[in-house]
């Protein structure tokens, strides 16, 4: 079953400051200039409307796709605004989420897309994939107004049963140009 949204930023939201401490972030370009206004398209082998909460929970094999970014997991539940037509709000992901959009690839135990303020949170086993360049950490917040990512080594919010590094730290690999001995 496909089902589509039309996502509206309220701003109101955007006025919200919100401060995120980082022990040692590590930053990236990734997903840079997405459109968070475009119809959230799903589809799932399950899909439960919980019209009195405003949302809706899909499962297996989930598919949602906005504007050529693809997001899969296990399970989501969209959360979303029925005062004036159906607006997404909220996105929530758990279990094996992958966030694809062009050559960039981010991936977590679990993810938050709160749409109003563009941002996307994963937890648990990150991985970010740009190309042949990779960053892995414990968490990892993606604007994507600006196209920045932080990643930390924070480790909270793991799935139980997943194994995640204790270490702390954000690591990873750049590819470097091949350089002609001088």
């Amino acid at each position: 079953m496909r089902r589509s949204f039309l996502v509206a930023s309220t701003g109101a939201l955007l006025a919200t400051a919100t401060v995120l401490t980082y022990a040692g972030p590590a930053p990236a370009q990734v997903f840079g200039g997405h459109n968070s206004n475009a119809p959230v398209n799903f589809d799932a082998g399950r899909i439960e409307v919980q019209d009195r909460a405003d949302r809706v929970v899909l499962s297996g094999d989930v598919r949602v796709e906005q504007a050529g970014l693809v997001l899969n997991s296990a399970r989501m539940t969209v959360a979303y605004n029925s005062s004036n037509g159906i607006q997404v709000d909220r996105i929530d992901a758990s279990g094996g989420v992958t966030i694809r959009k062009g050559g960039d690839t981010a991936k977590g135990n679990t993810a938050i897309y709160d749409l109003d303020r563009r941002l996307i949170t994963l937890v648990g086993n990150v991985t970010l994939t740009q190309g042949s360049n990779r960053l892995s950490g414990g968490r990892a917040i993606v604007d994507l107004a600006s196209g920045r990512s932080t990643i930390d080594g924070r480790s909270s919010g793991a799935v139980p049963g997943t194994t995640e590094s204790s270490s702390g730290r954000v690591s990873g690999t750049f590819t470097v140009p091949q350089r002609t001995d001088q």
